[in-house]
């Protein structure tokens, strides 16, 4: 119990605290393997008009969260060997198994329901092609990163188009387990972009808002049925990821080792 509530005073400590290292991190996911946040002897329960609104949505995100990983620990594995960071891949592993442990629990509710989990979805195919031509991992904590952002609003709104206690179980521990995804990749983030002279900040600020603002836009166009049915209208939807992009840039303008002239030219102007 002592070290549980020291692993947790770690990572509920206010703004401004060290980055956490690594070891810090494994701790973490294994304290957190331990949690069990869903009841399964809950039945679940569906009316028909949640039935056709996130049944679709639902199978192709649970399709998306069971990638083996693979491409990202390659790219950690060359990443930790430049920097010499020997528990960095651990970290990674029990990372993608916390991810792995979704795609597991939405199929196991989508067999509950009598549902398919599907093989093929054009988004899950297009995001696997970008993972599998990308080898920095700059690139992947990025990518991580904007796709964990969405994920908040979409399995808030999912939460919110049901009644169904079970499915809110389920939605509410991926919520909780993705605030620290983020955490982890954008800490990763700050230390890579700390290497970076102004100029490169620069260009990465442009290309991360790019394929920020781009994903957000695919991920509406796919699932924004399930988005209205969870009370998630475009405008809404556009200032939810505004406003997760706004508070990223933050952190990583207010970083420890960030420039301060990047910080200026990296003014917060989004397209939308």
């Amino acid at each position: 119990m002592r070290r549980r509530d020291a692993v947790h005073r770690v990572f509920t400590a206010k703004k401004n605290k060290p980055m956490n290292t690594s070891q810090q991190w494994i701790a973490w996911f294994r304290q957190n393997q331990q949690n069990k946040r869903i009841d399964w002897s809950l039945p679940p329960s569906l009316t028909p008009t949640e039935r056709n609104n996130i049944v679709q949505s639902l199978q192709a995100w649970q399709l998306g969260e069971t990638s083996d990983g693979a491409h990202l620990l390659a790219a950690a594995k060359r990443y930790a060997g430049k920097i010499g960071d020997v528990y960095y891949c651990e970290a990674v592993q029990l990372f993608i198994r916390e991810e792995q442990k979704h795609g597991n629990n939405l199929g196991h509710y989508l067999d509950l329901i009598g549902e398919q989990r599907i093989k093929k979805d054009w988004g899950d195919t297009l995001f696997r092609r970008i993972r599998y031509f990308n080898t920095s991992m700059e690139l992947w904590t990025i990518a991580v990163i904007t796709v964990e952002s969405t994920a908040q609003v979409f399995y808030q709104a999912l939460k919110d188009a049901t009644g169904c206690q079970l499915l809110k179980q389920v939605c509410t521990d991926i919520l909780i387990d993705e605030a620290y995804h983020i955490d982890f990749q954008l800490q990763r983030l700050q230390l890579i972009f700390s290497a970076k002279s102004v100029h490169q900040k620069i260009i990465s600020y442009q290309f991360y808002r790019l394929f920020y603002f781009s994903t957000m836009l695919v991920v509406w166009m796919a699932h924004r049925k399930l988005f209205k049915a969870g009370k998630v209208g475009l405008g809404r939807y556009l200032r939810k990821m505004n406003m997760k992009f706004t508070k990223t840039i933050e952190k990583l303008q207010s970083g420890k080792y960030t420039d301060t002239a990047a910080t200026e030219l990296m003014t917060i102007n989004h397209p939308v």
